[in-house]
């Protein structure tokens, strides 16, 4: 299925309309993502099936170990700046078919300067893969410009879902 066959089908993030990319093209339902709603810790990873970027922290199976060792976190992958939401990709990766993940793809598949998405959730988007951490409603760590380090990321969910 494409893309663009889904029509005015859409999840509101702020402005930005996302198509949740398990939604029947028949389903005429809205959904708010809002990061208020992030009460447990969510990661929000921003990425493009054609960044080199991205597909090197795919190859190396941080995102599939960080998911997995992880349960009680939700992710969020959602791509921007590029066609279709790379469930495929994420998949080749081991990283979609566990129930803390949740697939999204922008409906603006735009890379030209002018026209692509400029931010998400509220916050400027100029760069690919950003990995936003959520807690209790509110942003608590951006990572731009770059791979992302899991060991880091990993400290950042830790100390995100602490109780202290």
């Amino acid at each position: 299925m494409k893309l663009h066959t889904l029509g005015a089908l859409c999840l509101t993030v702020l402005g930005l309309t996302l198509i949740p990319a398990s939604v029947d093209a028949q389903t005429s339902s809205e959904t708010t993502l809002d990061a208020a709603n992030f009460k447990q810790t969510t990661v929000v990873h921003l990425w493009a099936t054609w960044c080199s970027n991205c597909k090197n922290e795919l190859q190396s199976g941080g995102w599939k170990k960080t998911v997995e060792e992880n349960p009680t976190t939700h992710f969020v992958f959602m791509t921007v700046w590029c066609e279709g939401d790379g469930r495929e990709m994420l998949a080749k990766y081991g990283v979609g078919g566990q129930k803390n993940v949740k697939i999204l793809a922008s409906n603006n598949p735009s890379r030209l300067t002018a026209d692509r998405t400029k931010s998400v959730l509220g916050l400027p988007l100029t760069w690919v893969p950003t990995t936003l951490v959520y807690s209790g409603g509110a942003l608590r760590y951006s990572l731009n410009y770059g791979e992302i380090r899991f060991p880091m990321l990993q400290e950042m969910i830790t100390d995100c879902s602490s109780k202290w």
